[in-house]
């Protein structure tokens, strides 16, 4: 096999280190199921094949992916725009509330017409998508304006308000009928594919938007301007772009996708809107974002993975063969991976190939 050849067939050193990434999260919590379980038979089965046993797991599984594919795609955009924004679980959480707020006052006691639930759906993403944005943009705000580091800025901006959103669903929103501390069931919903799952069109809709941030990314002019302008400011200035006017839409757009996942959540998953919601999927979206080295494609197969692996560490805790701390040490354990940025061995990187001398034989005859 020739040299070019050769290098054709190497795995990339950021897909390796993914590669070795999940390899090492799926060892470590077999391990611990292993140690941990009083039947790790029984366990094991649940962890590997319980999320795909029936269409209801399958349905909830992939459900969880498309909210998980949402929010990293907003924080692989942060990350390339040179930001990054760990307010995602408050944007979800914001932006949630915010739709259902919208679901609750338009949606009359029958439901609507078909067109008239289409404008609700609509008006309630809208209302998410610009409180998330505006929680993000904020941030970017203050660091293009206050050089304030972003990263504490939208982390503390997400706790604040977050409070203010338990006490309006536990609170003036809480359906007094019944006995969770959420609001009223939503008459309007997001279409499900995959009935009794929670399984619905933000799937697809979480699928189409992976697809444009590809197109945006890497087949845009403005696209390459914002990557250059997050991965090599001084590289942008050289070449007259301004790598400071991507700092205010980058966390904007990251806002807005993480709002857009609380209104997939609320109007997809739980057809309503109960108190801390998201569970740490603002913190998974940041896993599955490292995991996916912020290439908006390969967050697909990085949420699959992750999603797979919290399903599995449920289907696990249903089977009895462990205990809730052990499902979320498994969690943490992936998050940490995800964290650590692994590269390929010597023998699997690409090897340059040396470069020929210049023929200077006809020159020396000259």
């Amino acid at each position: 096999m020739s040299e070019t050849n050769r290098k054709n067939l190497t795995i990339p050193g950021a897909l390796m280190g993914a590669i070795i990434s999940v390899v090492c999260a799926v060892f470590l919590a077999t391990l611990i199921i292993l140690f941990t379980s009083s039947d790790p038979g029984f366990t094991l089965r649940a962890f590997f094949t319980g999320p795909w046993k029936s269409s209801w797991f399958l349905g909830n599984t992939l459900d969880s992916i498309a909210l998980l594919l949402t929010a990293s795609l907003g924080i692989a955009l942060a990350f390339r725009g040179g930001c990054f924004n760990l307010g995602g679980e408050g944007q979800i959480y914001l932006g949630g509330l915010a739709a259902s707020v919208v679901l609750l006052k338009a949606s009359p006691q029958n439901t609507p017409p078909t067109l008239a639930a289409f404008g609700i759906l609509a008006l309630a993403a809208l209302a998410a998508i610009l409180i998330g944005s505006a929680m993000g943009g904020l941030s970017g705000i203050l660091k293009r304006r206050f050089g304030a580091n972003e990263l504490i800025t939208s982390f503390l901006i997400s706790s604040a308000l977050s409070p203010v959103a338990d006490y309006i669903i536990s609170g003036p929103f809480r359906n007094p009928e019944g006995s969770l501390m959420a609001t009223r069931r939503f008459t309007v919903l997001l279409p499900r594919i995959m009935p009794p799952s929670n399984l619905s069109l933000s799937f697809i809709f979480a699928l189409a938007l992976v697809c444009l941030g590809r197109i945006f990314l890497y087949h845009t002019v403005w696209g390459y301007r914002y990557k250059i302008s997050g991965s090599a400011p001084d590289f942008a200035r050289y070449g007259g772009i301004n790598p400071e006017r991507c700092i205010v839409p980058a966390m904007t757009v990251s806002g807005a996708l993480n709002g857009l996942t609380g209104f997939f959540a609320v109007a997809g998953t739980y057809g309503l809107c109960h108190l801390g919601f998201p569970g740490g999927l603002g913190w998974n979206a940041v896993a599955v974002s490292l995991i996916a080295r912020n290439r908006p494609l390969a967050l697909i197969p990085a949420a699959l993975i992750f999603g797979w692996l919290k399903a599995g560490s449920d289907a696990a805790l249903l089977s009895r063969g462990l205990s809730f701390e052990t499902t979320s040490f498994i969690q943490a354990v992936v998050l940490i991976l995800a964290t650590i940025r692994f590269t390929a061995p010597i023998i699997l990187k690409p090897r340059k190939l040396p470069r020929k001398a210049p023929d200077t034989s006809g020159r020396n005859e000259a």
